[in-house]
C-alpha cells in the first residue's frame, strides 16, 4: 500500500541531499588552458572564475588581442570541465534516491 508520510519524508531527504550537493560545488574546480598553456583559468562548480594565469612571455601591448582571445578560450575550455565534474557530483549525492536527475 502507498505510504503518503514516507514519500514526504524521501523527498524531504533528497532535497537537503540536492541541497548539499549544490553547496558543495564551490568546491568543484576544473581548469582550462589556451596557447598550448600560456594562458590558464580555473572555475568552479558555481561557474565561478577562480583564477586567470597568463604567462609574462605574453606580456607586451602588442599581444593584447590574442591575450584576450587566449584568455577566453582558457576559460571557455575550464567551464565546460567543470560542467562534467558539476554534474557527477550531482549525480553522486542523488544517486539511488532519484533516477536520471
Amino acid at each position: 500500500m502507498f505510504d503518503m508520510m514516507k514519500m514526504m519524508g524521501q523527498i524531504k531527504d533528497v532535497q537537503a541531499k540536492v541541497k548539499q550537493a549544490q553547496e558543495e560545488l564551490v568546491h568543484i574546480t576544473a581548469d582550462g588552458e589556451a596557447g598550448a598553456g600560456l594562458v590558464k583559468a580555473i572555475v568552479n562548480g558555481k561557474k565561478q572564475v577562480v583564477s586567470i594565469d597568463i604567462d609574462n612571455s605574453l606580456m607586451n601591448d602588442n599581444d593584447r588581442e590574442m591575450i584576450q582571445d587566449l584568455t577566453v578560450a582558457a576559460i571557455n575550455k575550464a567551464m565546460e570541465a567543470v560542467e562534467v565534474e558539476a554534474k557527477e557530483a550531482m549525480r553522486k549525492a542523488t544517486d539511488g534516491v532519484i533516477p536520471n536527475i
